[in-house]
């Protein structure tokens, strides 16, 4: 399960796309209280997990809507194995999710409380107004750390990002018409240096439907589909 955490971790943790709308979110949940559940499974179709995710509460700050969320990443045998929580704003028809987002709290916690770390990074957006053809920024999350007089470095960063193309797809918990984004990922740490690319399907009213993560060889490597949601 170790590559899926990984890839969860470039993946999942930045596309949290739910049910449930606000006058200022298009895709993604900004209602108290909304759930979603994505199913993982590896290259031959066997489940290795679930990911859900939940919207704790909602505000207001001036002209922009802050979503409190939560992440629970959760193995095959239904324990759970890692969590974390981050914000998302929508402020001018843009959601920006907090790049803290992209951290891997696992790896994180493997190094123990005597870490001392500095981290920087730049969030994930995502307008409501999406077209075919159209190019999304970059985000990145790079986190510096220092222990028993060592420095070293990890960080997460996602370029790439387009809007490929607009298609119907079916998923556990529905049909929906969906806007196609792909993009890559570099995760670079101590433990692990990879490069994937993956695709990303999302729907208005509903948000995360499908991904897709591809090996080197443009393989598929790891599949997530939206299971459960709920208002």
């Amino acid at each position: 399960m170790k590559k899926t955490v990984i890839t969860l971790v470039a993946i999942c943790l930045t596309a949290f796309y739910t049910h449930g709308q606000s006058n200022c979110s298009k895709f993604y949940p900004f209602s108290e209280g909304a759930m979603s559940q994505l199913t993982m499974y590896n290259a031959k179709g066997k489940m290795q997990g679930m990911v859900e995710y939940y919207i704790n509460n909602v505000t207001s700050t001036g002209d922009a809507t802050v979503a409190n969320m939560s992440m629970k990443l959760i193995d095959k045998k239904g324990n759970e194995i890692q969590g974390s929580e981050y914000e998302a704003t929508c402020k001018d028809g843009v959601v920006s999710i907090d790049f803290k987002s992209l951290m891997n709290q696992g790896m994180m916690a493997a190094y123990g409380e005597e870490m001392d770390y500095d981290i920087t990074g730049t969030n994930l957006d995502i307008p409501n107004d999406l077209s075919v053809g159209q190019s999304l920024p970059d985000a990145e999350i790079i986190i510096k750390m220092s222990m028993s007089g060592m420095n070293f470095n990890m960080s997460t960063i996602i370029t790439d990002r387009k809007v490929l193309d607009k298609e119907s797809i079916t998923v556990p918990a529905g049909t929906f018409d969906c806007y196609v984004i792909t993009q890559t990922t570099r995760i670079k740490s101590m433990a692990a240096n990879q490069s994937r690319t993956s695709k990303q399907w999302i729907a208005e009213g509903v948000g995360f439907v499908k991904s897709e993560d591809y090996n080197k060889k443009g393989k598929i490597a790891n599949t997530s589909l939206l299971t459960a949601v709920s208002k």
